[in-house]
């Protein structure tokens, strides 16, 4: 089978596919064929050394994928070979084969393609997690989201229209802008720099949103506290791009909510896992959301694919197709 590794922390020219032996799946597990694997920040931070920094490298990359049950092992139920599942957290994804705990795995219905469902699941269950859970979006709330265009930023800008809320969108780009309105973005702001605030004030007559989504790195830190309405919530996320500095919590202004969103913390046991996920498919199925995907990828084009995410110039999601 073909896998994409990583030989050290570093750039693009650090990642190579190779050719490994197709694993046994142990008790408790199934071996999948891997139909599409997504691409997230997350593997550019664990390509960088941000993360699994304690995996010793050469190590296998992704998370995230989609395919057929190939094998079954020892005690696995409620699964048969030829079953269509999605994953949302297994490492070594980014291959041509798999072995999975069965516990991660959420059967595909049959009205969601591969393609659809692994693009779905990471970035589908943290919008979930941060519009329904973290902070639970009320009719007429307003939302700052930033990076709007991207996969997660337009999953989220429609998880917020479907419960009522208004959304304001921050893209780095004008050819940024029609992607975000097309996710549902009632406003869109066009801001590289961070000097977004004041644009988001005047929208909202100088009281600022409820609540700031917020994975875009240090430098639009200041301006999402700004944005900020009287008791409003500030959603942090995302560690690749680095935190803010050090925080004197008596500094916070305005009695404002600030917490780091982790999409995990959503799916804590493999029945909300496959709640969750159930939720979203049927809401793709319904057509109240909707995937665009940025681009489509082979295994052997990964460093194009890690390229194009952390260069920005990609909208939507990221797949790889072994």
């Amino acid at each position: 089978m073909q896998v994409v590794m990583m030989n050290g922390a570093g750039e693009v020219d650090q990642l190579d596919v190779v050719e490994r032996p197709v694993p046994t799946p142990g008790p408790g597990e199934v071996l999948v064929d891997v139909a599409a694997a997504g691409v997230n920040f997350m593997d550019i931070g664990v390509r960088r050394g941000v993360a699994w920094i304690d995996v010793p490298n050469p190590k296998a990359l992704g998370v995230e994928g989609a395919g057929r049950i190939a094998a079954l092992g020892e005690g696995v139920s409620g699964f048969a070979v030829g079953d269509r599942v999605a994953w949302v957290y297994v490492p070594g994804s980014y291959a041509t084969q798999i072995v999975a705990p069965a516990a991660a795995l959420v059967s595909i219905p049959d009205s969601i393609d591969d393609r659809i469902a692994a693009a779905l699941m990471m970035q589908g269950l943290t919008a979930s997690h941060f519009a329904t859970d973290f902070y639970p979006v009320q009719p007429r709330d307003v939302a700052l989201i930033h990076a709007a265009a991207g996969g997660l930023g337009q999953l989220l800008s429609q998880i917020v229209k479907l419960r009522g809320g208004n959304v304001i969108g921050r893209v780095s780009s004008e050819a940024k802008v029609a992607s975000a309105r097309a996710a549902g973005a009632d406003h869109v702001i066009v801001d590289r720099d961070g000097d977004f605030a004041e644009q988001v004030l005047a929208l909202t007559n100088n009281e600022g949103v409820h609540v700031v989504f917020d994975g875009s790195g240090p430098s639009t830190f200041a301006g999402s506290l700004e944005a900020l309405r009287r008791s409003g919530t500030f959603c942090w996320y995302g560690p690749v791009l680095g935190g803010p500095e050090p925080i004197d919590i008596m500094s916070l202004p305005r009695s404002i909510k600030l917490g780091y969103a982790v999409f995990s913390d959503h799916i804590p046991t493999p029945e909300l896992l496959r709640d969750r996920t159930a939720r979203l498919f049927d809401w793709v199925s319904r057509g109240d959301l909707r995937i665009e995907m940025g681009g489509v990828y082979g295994l052997t084009d990964a460093a194009k694919a890690h390229a194009d995410m952390e260069s920005r110039r990609s909208t939507g999601k990221l797949l790889l197709i072994p």
